[in-house]
């Protein structure tokens, strides 16, 4: 950004420096002024000498020299060259691209935050993993898939002999994938961003630089450096670097907005795959005490009375 900002400076005051250089070589119109003056006043002196009344001299009023064109943003885009207006309507193309990312992106990301809190909640209040199913029937969202993922392997698990830690793993490892496909779909979307605020001063940069050239060409052919003339060429190639930095900063802010809110939402999902992980550990704890106490009076003598014979 520091380089793109150096390289407009460096050219914006070459060419004004050749202005001001052509303005003070350039044969002004002082002499022809003084000339003028000069001319009058033998006029003047020429009809005094006849008697005759001197005509009135009006004072030479500067020309106004009007504006090639309209200096507004509108202006200077429709006098613009196509190439500068290709890069404009470009970065207005981008930026309204960035804003549609952001709303679609900032409703999703709220409610998917929503219901996993919601759903946390109750994973947390339930006693056991098949109450926690019950109790949240009727949620929605990646926390569900997570709590689907889970009962489908404790079904698959109860079909043979399986140890708790095996089990335990299994569920493990499907908690981790389906966490990770849920980040991927929640960042979809945002690399649209980082993309923008990459490349869009650059593209707004080759506008500048097209649109400086175009005003260097313009100098030679005209042979005229006035910075009147010369101003508006240079404007509207700054303007397509102004366009290139709107596009960019807004879209380099909400990616980074993004990626802390993601971020969170992954801590969330994090803390439901521990609370189903919980929930099954118990359950496997609840079901290896009520065996080992099955197994306890099973093994237990039975007394024998001893009857008087």
């Amino acid at each position: 950004m520091r380089s793109l900002t150096l390289l407009s400076t460096l050219l914006l005051s070459l060419l004004l420096g050749n202005a001001a250089l052509a303005q003070t070589t350039e044969p002004g119109t002082e002499g022809q002024a003084s000339n003028a003056a000069q001319a009058s006043t033998e006029e003047t002196s020429a009809a005094s000498a006849d008697g005759l009344p001197a005509p009135e001299i009006e004072p030479a009023l500067p020309q106004a020299q009007a504006l090639p064109h309209d200096l507004s943003p509108w202006g200077m885009y429709l006098a613009a060259d196509w190439v500068v207006k290709g890069v404009m309507i470009g970065l207005l193309i981008a930026s309204l691209l960035t804003w549609s990312v952001w709303i679609g992106k900032l409703i999703q990301l709220a409610q998917a935050r929503r219901r996993a809190n919601r759903l946390l909640h109750l994973l947390v209040d339930s006693e056991h993993f098949a109450q926690a199913r019950q109790h949240s029937a009727q949620q929605r969202g990646a926390g569900m898939d997570l709590l689907q993922a889970t009962a489908h392997e404790l079904a698959l698990s109860a079909r043979g002999p399986a140890s708790d830690e095996g089990i335990k793993e299994r569920i493990g490892a499907r908690l981790d994938r389906v966490q990770i496909h849920a980040g991927s779909q929640m960042n979809k979307g945002t690399g649209i961003l980082a993309t923008i605020g990459s490349i869009a001063p650059f593209v707004g940069l080759l506008g500048t630089v097209w649109g400086i050239m175009n005003s260097f060409i313009g100098i030679a052919q005209s042979q005229n450096t006035n910075l009147a003339v010369v101003a508006p060429g240079i404007a509207e190639a700054l303007l397509a670097t102004a366009c290139g930095l709107v596009a960019a900063i807004p879209a380099v802010v909400i990616y980074n907005h993004f990626a802390r809110a993601i971020n969170g939402y992954r801590a969330q999902l994090g803390d439901i795959a521990t609370a189903l992980l919980t929930l099954v550990s118990r359950d496997l704890d609840r079901q290896q005490g009520n065996q080992n106490a099955d197994s306890e009076e099973q093994h237990q003598p039975v007394p024998i009375s001893m009857g008087r014979h």
